[in-house]
């Protein structure tokens, strides 16, 4: 393959990611892939003498797709060239002093001072132009709203969620599917709110890390001097010690062993040189800056063998492959395993037993294989579930294959089933993770969904398990017993009938007048007089009631719940026999459950994808490029934002 095809394929890889993580705040491939592909092409664009257009080594970040209001930057804000090799920050350094800091791994703001007052916050966006973010900046958990300088001042900083604060969030949340992913993805939609109120609830946090031209003050040319100052005034700045190149491998090793216990996510450090003047002097590339650069933890790796693939079975069927290969020292840590995802994956790294791996931790943190040099390929794919015994699939679904179980009584989909029923939406059972139903299952506490509420009666085997003590025990006793008297829709919706979710349970409830037998006997043809229930979920709720081991669990559990007693809704329905759909950020709603509660209260139903049976798409944003919006003008259907839809019902 010649340099230049290469380098295309390179360009349409690095920018496929760049765009998933900027604009879509996900990561489709590892830190560790992307820099290593992207030092790849720095060096055959080195080689070559050629630098194509669309590269990312040129460009910085893309087109922003929300519907805040756009700002173009005073000056570009430029990405920092970047190092994994501390004797480069050495060299780099020369006879200088500089200021060694924490890269933050958040969102980048510039704030804008005037008089004192904060008069402005703009999001680094795609470097020359950005969102304007201020009533939201103002309810960061630590920013100044009021500083004693009186001038024009320029901070710029990133705004990050604190991991203690992070996890607390999602200890909260208690359903493993709806926890956030991480605290970057999480401060982006954070501070990108429509609704400040939902920012001031997330506790952002706000860390300087330059400060632009100050008139009338003196710093004695030092960047140092600067921050201090800046601090001084109440910003919170990033962390730094000065080095210069005799001991910065020694303020790396320290910021290193920092990091493992650091509140803050970080994806590096950040050198500049304290010589303001200085720095200023070397300029700037297309796309960095010369007087500061960043340096990116180097992933540690080692190599090691293959033992064996573990194959785990999960909730949904599927069937995951994890690594096990002899046990080898990474970041400080002895690391034995690492998943591989799903089958392609397995076949990308022709993986066989005994081959030799090079394993690394994604971000210092999760064990990754980074490749395999033997390359047997020998490596057998389960025909039985290890789990239950059933006969195994391999699944193709857009060219990535999987591995999932056919047997519809696995054992490890009955955690599924408990998971669902002890959900938020459905019993509301507090404190009931996978982790301790898997055990309770294994056992043998839980059988059916109704041994739920005898567990009582295995007091002390529960007592005994990892993670659980008297406490614990006490704790989800009292969550059981509040369980005990659901509303009949949130019933109707845990006991995970295909294809009805809660919206559909409360429409049937209602249609019901909240009648649990008239529902038992109810025909496909009465379900179908529904507005909005079609035959498919007419003959799964028939299906359901009339097989006679769901019958008896059914039977079972009510001997244990007592339904609330429901006020018929004295709201007009307005909305009746109306589909919805919602998507993009929300201004007058605190969230879209908020929304979807109003639009159910009169008689609307709510779903998550455009189609033929919509009747309206709420989306403040009118004229966004998402594929909702495309599929809504498409099918001729009206995309109204909350302004629109508030006057619908207040007619």
């Amino acid at each position: 393959m010649n340099d230049v095809k290469r380098m295309k394929e390179l360009i349409a890889i690095l920018n496929q990611a760049g765009k998933a993580y900027y604009q879509e705040n996900k990561e489709i491939i590892s830190n560790f892939e992307y820099d290593k592909l992207y030092d790849e092409l720095s060096s055959l664009e080195e080689k070559t003498g050629t630098v194509l257009s669309s590269s990312p080594t040129i460009h910085v970040g893309y087109e922003l797709m929300t519907s805040l209001e756009k700002e173009a930057h005073a000056s570009p804000m430029l990405s920092l060239d970047k190092t994994k090799d501390p004797e480069e920050l050495s060299a780099w350094l020369g006879e200088k002093e500089g200021l060694l800091s924490w890269k933050l791994d958040g969102l980048t703001i510039v704030l804008t001072y005037e008089n004192g007052q904060l008069t402005k916050a703009v999001t680094r966006g795609n470097g020359e132009v950005g969102e304007v973010v201020t009533n939201n900046a103002k309810v960061f958990s630590n920013i100044p709203r009021k500083i004693s300088y009186r001038g024009s001042l320029v901070i710029r900083g990133e705004a990050v969620i604190p991991y203690s604060i992070f996890q607390k969030m999602n200890e909260e949340i208690g359903d493993v599917d709806s926890q956030y992913k991480n605290p970057r993805n999480l401060c982006s939609g954070s501070v990108r709110q429509l609704n400040s109120e939902i920012t001031a609830k997330r506790h952002v946090h706000f860390y300087g890390f330059s400060v632009g031209d100050v008139e009338e003050m003196e710093f004695h040319n030092s960047l140092e001097e600067k921050l201090k100052w800046a601090a001084g005034l109440g910003f919170d700045m990033v962390e730094y010690v000065k080095v210069d190149r005799h001991n910065v491998q020694q303020a790396v090793d320290a910021f290193a062993e920092q990091i493992k216990t650091f509140d803050l996510p970080s994806d590096g450090l950040v050198l500049a040189f304290d010589d303001i003047a200085y720095g200023q002097s070397l300029g700037r590339t297309a796309k960095f800056p010369k007087d500061s650069i960043a340096f990116k933890w180097a992933d540690e790796t080692a190599d090691t063998h293959l033992l064996e693939v573990e194959w785990s079975p999960s909730r949904t069927g599927l069937i995951n492959p994890v690594a096990i290969f002899e046990p080898v020292e990474l970041e400080g840590t002895t690391v034995s395993r690492a998943s591989l995802h799903n089958i392609s994956v397995l076949e990308e790294l022709e993986l066989g037993l005994g081959d030799e791996i090079t394993v690394y931790k994604a971000n210092m943190i999760i064990p990754q294989l980074a490749e395999n040099k033997t390359r047997s390929g020998n490596l057998p794919i389960p025909e039985a579930c290890p789990a239950c015994g059933g006969e195994t699939k391999v699944k193709d679904e857009n060219g990535i294959k999987t591995l999932v179980c056919t047997n519809e009584f696995c054992s490890a989909k009955k955690i599924k089933s408990f998971s669902h029923f002890v959900s938020r939406d459905a019993m509301n059972v507090e404190g009931l993770s996978e982790a301790s139903l898997e055990k309770m299952i294994a056992q043998g506490y839980l059988k059916e969904l109704y041994d739920l509420f005898t567990l009582d009666q295995h007091r002390e085997g529960i007592i005994a398990m990892d993670g659980f003590g008297e406490k614990s025990f006490e704790n989800l006793m009292r969550a059981i017993n509040q369980s005990r008297e659901p509303a009949l829709a949130n019933f109707i919706y845990s006991l995970g009938i295909p294809n009805v979710g809660l919206s559909n349970a409360k429409l049937i409830c209602r249609h019901f007048h909240n009648d649990l037998q008239a529902i038992r006997n109810a025909s496909v043809e009465e379900f179908t007089e529904i507005d909005q229930i079609g035959p498919m979920i007419g003959e799964a709720m028939v299906s359901y009631f009339h097989t006679p081991h769901n019958a008896e669990v059914l039977d079972e559990l009510l001997h244990h719940l007592h339904f609330k007693k429901e006020e018929e809704n004295s709201e007009q329905q307005i909305l009746e026999g109306k589909t919805i759909v919602i998507t993009g950020s929300l201004q007058h709603f605190g969230n879209r459950k908020e929304l979807k509660e109003k639009i159910e209260q009169l008689g609307g139903k709510v779903t998550g994808s455009v189609s033929k049976k919509t009747d309206y798409l709420i989306n403040n944003n009118k004229e966004s490029s998402s594929s909702k919006n495309k599929k809504a003008k498409e099918l001729n259907i009206p995309i109204i934002n909350e302004e629109d839809f508030l006057a619908i019902i207040q007619k």
